[in-house]
């Protein structure tokens, strides 16, 4: 007799397998029980059946198995307009089992546009005069259908289009509980005003600043009632003409503050600044502070600079406005004047990276000593100039750091550690008040790997491993890994 495991627990085992799609895809062929259940999961983000058109080709049949089985869930009517205009797409050879496009719950407009830019290229049928009328027909059809099947989109990623989308029919249903957003700034401002009427509450907001930056915007951020995390990149250099990217939060702020310096301390000021819970600043070049320095957040815990060094005064008024409630701060640099001022205004720090030069030990113990909770640090150095910085890296963190620290990370471009200098923290490591196993990553793309082994299969020189490994079997080191 063949026993068969509860769908509430074939439920959670697959749930758990939601990232290894090999292994989703054989479920689905067991039987009819397990394809009900896996099939869900496959589709609630099928964009991440990540796939390379330049380098691996036999994987192309991806976006054709994908937009096929979406065009042959399409309702009739849309199916005959594509049939009317010539395009005929090599879809399921039945009626499909299942309504597909019902179980997404992400929707990624610009992989969705490339997939089926790259299936209508293939096709005879599709000459070049007609491939972009073509494809905005059919990206038509098929966002309509999603609009009008999806119950509830939790994540929507959509760079600049000129689909108006969220005046199809079923699209405030759909886009009524979205949690997640990905844009770029220059989206036209229609789809920031349409959402604004529609979503509300958004917990995380990812914006790739371009030029124009839309004018609705700032509004659409205005509405939101529970924005958690906000992450702000500029990743391609503009131009002169377009110099506007360095003031890229002022751009998007100063329209939102205005409109809070209008209404005063209400309900909507109090909201959107104590929701946030999150600031993420990429931007390839130096942008201006200022307009965030005097902003209170007072619930902010995680904050990341990347890629950019704003002015010091103006990052410690920052941190003196909003330091006490931080758990996480990962910059490029933490030097001397902002390590003090780090160990002054963030004392509840659980978490920190940072990039060291050789002047930076001392900023280095200042925190160990200041932050009192502080659990887990990553470094980032090149000591070139200085054979004994990494022994000392050790020997504070021994000497200083508090009772709640059990996490190194060390990210290096060149290293002199010696496996004697590793033993001798580790020796000294055991015998702290309290007992802490520790966590510890090493990046191994330094100069004390063995250079032996290819770029695939890097590893450590064996007396650090050796080193490592007797650590581990003696419970000093709880976890250890390369990164």
């Amino acid at each position: 007799m063949t026993l068969q495991l509860p769908i509430d627990c074939l439920d959670e085992i697959f749930e758990y397998l939601e990232e290894d799609y090999i292994t989703l895809h054989s479920c689905l062929l067991v039987n009819r029980l397990w394809c009900e259940i896996t099939v869900r999961i496959l589709w609630r983000n099928v964009w991440n059946l990540k796939y390379s058109i330049g380098h691996n080709s036999y994987r192309t049949h991806v976006p054709l198995a994908i937009i096929g089985t979406l065009i042959a869930c399409l309702p009739d009517e849309s199916k005959d307009l594509l049939n009317k205009n010539g395009i005929f797409i090599s879809t399921l050879t039945s009626k499909p089992l299942f309504n597909y496009a019902s179980f997404t719950r992400v929707l990624s407009i610009n992989e969705f546009n490339e997939m089926i830019q790259h299936v209508l290229k293939n096709q005879s049928s599709i000459t070049s005069l007609s491939l972009d009328y073509n494809k905005h027909l059919l990206e038509q059809e098929i966002i309509k259908m999603f609009m009008n099947q999806i119950p509830s989109l939790k994540k929507l990623c959509y760079h600049q289009n000129n689909l108006h989308f969220t005046y199809f029919p079923g699209a405030r249903d759909c886009l009524t509980k979205l949690s997640e957003l990905y844009c770029g700034s220059d989206v036209d401002s229609h789809f920031f005003y349409q959402l604004s009427q529609i979503c509300s509450n958004l917990q995380s907001l990812i914006i790739e600043f371009r030029n124009p930056i839309s004018f609705g915007l700032s509004d659409f951020i205005f509405v939101q009632k529970n924005l958690k995390y906000l992450k702000l990149l500029s990743y391609k250099m503009m131009g002169r003409r377009t110099g506007l990217a360095l003031q890229s939060l002022s751009n998007l702020f100063n329209p939102l503050i205005n409109k809070l310096k209008l209404i005063g301390e209400d309900d909507r000021m109090k909201t959107f600044f104590t929701s946030l819970r999150q600031l993420d600043l990429s931007f390839i070049r130096k942008i201006s502070f200022e307009v965030l320095q005097n902003i209170n957040f007072p619930n902010l815990q995680i904050l990341k600079i990347r890629m950019i060094q704003p002015n010091d005064d103006l990052l410690i008024k920052f941190f003196e406005n909003n330091g006490k409630n931080l758990k996480e701060l990962y910059m490029d640099n933490i030097h001397n004047s902002l390590g003090l001022s780090i160990s002054k205004f963030c004392p509840n720090l659980r978490k920190i990276s940072s990039i060291l030069t050789n002047d930076d030990l001392l900023t280095l113990k200042n925190i160990f000593i200041n932050c009192q909770y502080l659990e887990s640090i990553e470094i980032c150095y090149d000591f070139l100039s200085n054979q004994s910085s990494e022994k000392k890296i050790l020997e504070i963190i021994l000497k200083h750091s508090q009772k709640y620290f059990y996490e190194l990370k060390l990210y290096h471009y060149s290293s002199n550690l010696v496996s004697e200098d590793l033993e001798n923290f580790f020796l000294n490591w055991k015998n702290r008040i309290p007992k802490n196993s520790l966590n510890l990553s090493i990046n191994v793309k330094n100069r004390f790997m063995n250079n032996n082994n290819n770029n695939n299969n890097r590893s450590l020189d064996k007396g650090i491993m050796k080193v490592i490994d007797k650590y581990k079997k003696l419970g000093i080191i709880k976890k250890f890994d390369t990164y």
